[in-house]
């Protein structure tokens, strides 16, 4: 029997603590690489746009296969696929660590590596494609719908856990044991992440629709999520956000050019907003977001720019620190309410498809949003465009607020209190 506001109810399922630990071991693995990646690319180009084309690397197979993946993901058994998706992980995770490898990469020129790099950046793309939409279906069928929303509050709080430790790691690895060696630790957790994976049960086919063309799969998916208001408004409202609010994408320059704290440094910052993150969703598991949604969201995002901003002009260590802390704050506050809509408004049988439509609009934003930094930093200098992404995100909010009075008016407690009473 589950407990009326029972913070822990999702714990008490043992498969989904597995899922959990899944999860973290391949958002560290997998947000580590990234970390090191960026500085190994920095580090051979000193170019600014390089940063943004990784994260480009990452989105245009990300962005262009998610639709057939929602379809395929809604199609199939979810463990399965979900195996597949790690198992591929793996496969790029040793590709980087031969490439950034001297007994490797001899006699290669630095572009040549940074080109290998890209190439196995973009398979990992179409490999999340699929990622994404198969972690949110599987979760679904892991626990009971009353325990959705303590569920998403959990899941999202591991994530951040792992996007404290995977860039601190990340950045303190490079110190202690170099790049190549780096990418090996994160090989180790991609095998721990199938041998985690392997102990949850092969699941049911919740979809009746099995063979169903694909366009007209599509379609329908694309229709539910812009015929409820809900999802359409907070998955656009965060991902314009953080679309102009990338600064993390720069924080190499900002680690070794501006602030000047090396390797160390970099690790901290690049946490700073996972850790607000983190122990805002903590929190959020005693004090949920229920009431008064919709301005919630709007308060939390436009925070999140005066953050970006404040980040952007500072250039002393530990204001820049507490900027991107706080920064993590608001958008732990954001990613609760999203991943609470999009739980008890989707049907089983589309998740894959909304979560996909989901994943292009905010999963691949930060991507997105890199390229943009990157690109703007080129143009106009590295400070310039990190205030003007934080200024950006200030007028969208402002704009959304007026314009969605649906948004605004988002309150879902009557809504979990009849689904804690079933």
């Amino acid at each position: 029997m589950i407990k009326k506001n029972d913070p822990y109810a999702a714990l008490r399922y043992k498969e989904f603590n597995i899922f959990l630990f899944f999860r973290f071991a391949m958002i560290f693995a997998w947000s580590m690489q990234f970390i090191v990646i960026e500085w190994e690319v920095y580090s051979l180009t000193k170019d600014p746009l390089s940063l943004g084309l990784i994260g480009l690397m990452e989105v245009v197979p990300a962005i262009g296969l998610a639709l057939y993946a929602g379809h395929i993901v809604d199609q199939k058994e979810k463990r399965n696929l979900l195996l597949i998706c790690t198992a591929g992980f793996l496969l790029i995770s040793f590709g980087l660590f031969a490439i950034t490898s001297p007994l490797f990469n001899q006699g290669l020129a630095n572009n040549t590596i940074v080109y290998f790099i890209y190439g196995l950046v973009f398979i990992g793309g179409i490999i999340r494609s699929f990622l994404g939409p198969s972690i949110f279906s599987l979760m679904s069928m892991i626990i009971p719908k009353k325990v959705y929303p303590n569920a998403a509050t959990w899941s999202s709080s591991v994530w951040q856990m792992a996007m404290v430790t995977g860039p601190a790691i990340g950045g303190f690895s490079i110190l202690w044991i170099g790049v190549s060696w780096s990418m090996f630790v994160i090989v180790v957790f991609a095998i721990a992440s199938i041998l985690l994976l392997l102990q949850i049960e092969v699941k049911p086919i919740l979809n009746t629709k099995i063979g169903e063309p694909v366009i007209k799969s599509l379609k329908e998916g694309i229709k539910f999520v812009f015929g409820t208001k809900e999802i359409l408004g907070a998955i656009t409202l965060d991902m314009v956000a953080v679309l102009f609010g990338g600064a993390v994408a720069l924080l190499p320059i900002y680690a070794q050019d501006i602030l000047q704290v090396g390797s160390k440094g970099f690790g901290v910052l690049r946490a700073a907003p996972a850790v607000g993150s983190f122990l805002t969703m903590l929190v959020v598991a005693y004090f949920p977001l229920n009431k008064n949604a919709g301005l919630k969201l709007l308060a939390a995002i436009f925070g999140f720019g005066v953050c970006i901003i404040i980040f952007g002009v500072s250039e002393i260590f530990w204001i820049s620190l507490i900027a991107l802390f706080i920064s993590g704050v608001f958008d732990g506050v954001s990613v609760v309410i999203r991943q609470t809509i999009l739980q008890l408004r989707t049907p089983d049988e589309m998740r894959g498809r909304v979560s996909s439509v989901n994943s292009m609009f905010v999963g691949s934003s930060n991507e997105l949003g890199a390229f943009e930094s990157g690109i703007t930093a080129k143009l106009f200098g590295t400070v310039r465009a990190v205030v003007f992404g934080g200024a950006m995100t200030l007028g969208i909010v402002v704009f959304t607020g007026i314009v969605s009075p649906t948004l605004r008016k988002l309150n879902f407690t009557k809504e979990l209190e009849e689904q804690e009473d079933e």
